[in-house]
């Protein structure tokens, strides 16, 4: 069965087998070496400087990431602007409640990226803000959101990014030469892990100013006592094997750049296979990620046939969130997959709908 939804993804089979490592006491050295293995290969993925960056790892999802992240890294006296364009940019503004955060919020139409006019105009207007909170890739639509633009106008106002790059880390391009203190990511979607490891990419001058909002997700603790080669927790042990050797194995398929590449191509075929029987992107052209797109659903076919159809073929797809979950279904190209698995996949969406 080949998972086609955005995470947990179709493992290969080395990293399915390095589940069974040897069991380990998260207090022995042998522990600590596996930690500081994942946390050194996720910096390099995009080239860091472990001087200047701290990859922060977590047991959780990926929302307790991007949970760590806010609670954390906008300062006791900070205030967060949260761009609001799908689900997810929504429960960030969520989780900056539930933590007593000041906050304030932007919001806009979940078919377009953020406004960089309006929020040009929202930093002029709220000199207290000092980060923005923004979804790279907002999976509620496949959009991928222009991270270089908001991040020029977050330097021209002074202000400080926090992006959830849950869905994009490892598959999208993330230039860290922004105004960026914090993306948050999952082993379990661009880096083909499995569920279970987190973790949050902090600059470690951000790390001096953070708040102690939380205490199983405080990230300045997690990360004091993981340069340390220690741990507040029990963590998820097999989860990290496998995190390390799904880092292992993106490093020989040529980096995250290998990755996009194949991502695309895999995107593309299953798109022009749905444009010639008919069915249109949601997005328009170049707006979606490579790691996910959203087609509308034709009124002749309900999403559960489609879904049902689908994974008596071999595929498991996603339906739609929110107010499009009746109109929309969903494809994610990443995971183990290869082009004759693609070409049986087009071929079962052509049933489909001819």
């Amino acid at each position: 069965m080949f998972l086609l939804n955005p995470g947990p993804v179709t493992l290969s089979p080395r990293v399915r087998e390095s589940l069974l490592g040897p069991d380990l006491c998260h207090r022995e050295p042998e522990f600590f070496d596996l930690q500081d293995a994942a946390r050194a290969g996720l910096l390099a993925v995009y080239d860091l400087d472990p001087a200047e960056w701290a990859a922060v790892l977590l047991t959780g999802s990926g929302t307790a990431a991007v949970e760590s992240m806010v609670a954390s890294v906008v300062p006791a006296d900070g205030r967060l602007l949260v761009l609001e364009n799908g689900v997810y940019g929504e429960r960030m503004t969520a989780i900056a409640e539930c933590h007593g955060i000041a906050h304030e919020t932007l919001a806009g139409d979940w078919l377009a990226g953020p406004d960089l006019d309006a929020l040009a105009a929202r930093l002029a207007g709220s000199p207290a803000v000092t980060h923005v909170a923004v979804v790279q890739h907002e999976t509620t639509t496949g959009r991928l959101t222009d991270l270089a633009a908001i991040g020029a106008v977050c330097r021209a106002h002074g202000v400080r990014l926090l992006v959830d790059g849950v869905s994009s880390f490892g598959g999208e391009e993330i230039d860290f030469g922004l105004p960026i203190d914090a993306v948050a990511g999952t082993a379990n979607k661009c880096l083909h892990g499995v569920p279970g490891i987190a973790f949050a990419v902090v600059r470690r001058a951000a790390l001096a100013s953070a708040a102690q909002r939380a205490y199983y997700l405080d990230l300045t603790r997690l990360a004091t006592l993981q340069d340390q080669r220690n741990t507040p927790f029990t963590p998820a042990v097999q989860s990290l094997y496998a995190l390390v050797e799904a880092l292992a194995e993106l490093r020989e398929e040529g980096g995250w750049r290998e990755r996009h590449a194949r991502y695309a191509r895999y995107a593309d075929a299953a798109g022009e296979g749905l444009r010639r029987v008919g069915v249109a992107p949601l997005l328009p052209a170049g707006t979606s990620s490579v790691v996910l797109r959203s087609y509308r659903l034709p009124d002749s076919v309900t999403y559960t046939d489609l879904h049902d159809g689908l994974k008596d073929e071999g595929f498991v797809i996603y339906a739609g969130q929110g107010k499009l979950a009746k109109s929309i279904f969903r494809i994610s190209t990443m995971g183990d997959l290869h082009d004759a698995d693609v070409e049986r996949l087009v071929g079962a969406l052509t049933k489909t709908f001819s």
